[in-house]
């Protein structure tokens, strides 16, 4: 699809290791650290899987519509439930009254253009705390029909609580007016994300394949129980860095996924931030896996 006029998405033609070029997950003049090391990572599609079925923020922009209050482009508010479909689809929960709502209702199939925001916010406190953002554009249109109920039942799959509980009455119950919710259907076109490890385009299609790290549903909670209850094992790790590492630096573990673990190192003579990224010996698949996979790590940074 051709890029919806006026949202700003990044260049994927940037260097991971350039300060000069802006990048979305800068938020001073020096810049998001980004990985030097040659470590394993997830695909481009696998970290925006993850972010859309995360629980990072998301924002949801329209192009074209027009609203009563006037503008041709605006913001529609957060969806408070998302996830993807088998085919790639991006089924987003919205309330009834929003524009989003009222927009895709009275649009016809295909010419409602919007785009996704998702912003990844570090759980922990530390330098350039946005981890990432992504960008989903395509075509929006309601979940209809017979459809409903699928949709409904996968969303409530991802979201078993909060806004989704009575959904199902919600959607098969007569209504007077305007319902309660709306699900909507993002027909993804182009994909965009720049995060911690440099900025890419995703093909779509590889979005429908790829599947959400299985680490991101624990990793906040992981994340701040580490900095709070062993930032002494974590200031370890410094130790496995060789010539780079520099005894009192302030480390803070930044990302985790079944790959391995992400500490940003600030502080030392020069005062600057890097990161460094702690492969596990093989990929995990659950907590228990990840657990052994933590206890190796500080192992090997205690000898």
């Amino acid at each position: 699809m051709s890029r919806p006029h006026g949202i700003p998405l990044p260049s994927a033609q940037r260097s991971s290791d350039s300060n000069e070029t802006e990048s979305a997950c800068a938020d001073d003049k020096q810049g998001q650290p980004r990985p030097r090391e040659g470590v394993r990572q997830l695909t481009g599609a696998e970290r925006v899987r993850t972010l859309v079925e995360s629980n990072a923020s998301v924002s949801l922009t329209l192009i074209g519509a027009r609203d009563s209050h006037g503008p041709e482009e605006f913001g529609t508010g957060m969806p408070v439930a998302r996830t993807v479909t088998p085919d790639g689809d991006v089924i987003l929960l919205v309330s009834g009254e929003s524009t989003a709502a009222r927009a895709a209702a009275h649009a016809q199939d295909d010419d409602l253009t919007a785009v996704i925001e998702i912003t990844d916010v570090a759980p922990v406190s530390v330098p350039h705390r946005i981890r990432g953002r992504a960008w989903l554009a395509g075509w929006l249109t309601p979940v209809r029909g017979n459809d409903r109920a699928w949709c409904a039942a996968l969303l409530a799959e991802r979201h078993p609580v909060g806004e989704l509980l009575g959904l199902g009455e919600s959607l098969d119950a007569p209504h007077t007016g305007r319902p309660a919710w709306m699900m909507l259907r993002l027909e993804v076109g182009e994909i965009t994300v720049d995060d911690l490890w440099g900025a890419e385009h995703v093909d779509p299609e590889d979005l429908a394949s790829a599947e959400p790290d299985p680490v991101s549903p624990h990793e906040a909670e992981l994340l701040q129980h580490l900095h709070s209850s062993h930032g002494d094992r974590i200031g370890e790790l410094c130790g496995l860095l060789g010539e780079r590492g520099v005894r009192g630096m302030t480390a803070v573990p930044l990302a985790l996924d079944r790959l391995g673990l992400r500490v940003r190192f600030t502080g030392g003579a020069s005062g600057s931030s890097f990161d460094a990224r702690f492969d596990f010996p093989e990929p995990v698949a659950d907590i228990c896996g990840l657990r052994r996979a933590m206890r190796a790590l500080f192992s090997a940074a205690s000898h």
